[in-house]
């Protein structure tokens, strides 16, 4: 009963290769013949990705430039916000709570 089990299994484990993935501006060079064509076509493939890379490169460190902009602006952003909100606590100084001060900390009012 073992036997059929594992035999029906067989065709799920069968492992299909897979298809191969062009890229864009790559050229097969394993059918040229001639050893100095295919040397000149890798090379040619070679430039081409050191080309790709450096493109996405400049990509990437533009975004990265832009990224670090918007996180100043932020940043700035935020430090405008926490002076008002000091200036706003300090000119009510009975209203507010200090904030070193933990509600736990407050004393309860006496019951009458």
């Amino acid at each position: 009963m073992i036997v059929p089990a594992v035999l029906g299994a067989w065709p799920a484990l069968v492992i299909t290769p897979a298809a191969a993935q062009d890229v864009r501006g790559i050229e097969a060079c394993g059918q040229e013949s001639k050893l100095d064509r295919r040397t000149g076509c890798l090379q040619s493939n070679v430039e081409y990705l050191q080309q790709l890379v450096a493109k996405n490169n400049a990509a990437v460190n533009q975004r990265f430039a832009a990224a670090a902009a918007e996180i100043a602006a932020l940043k700035a952003s935020v430090a405008a916000l926490q002076a008002t909100v000091d200036k706003l606590a300090a000119a009510k100084p009975g209203d507010a709570k200090p904030a070193d001060q933990k509600p736990s900390e407050t004393k309860p009012a006496a019951p009458r």
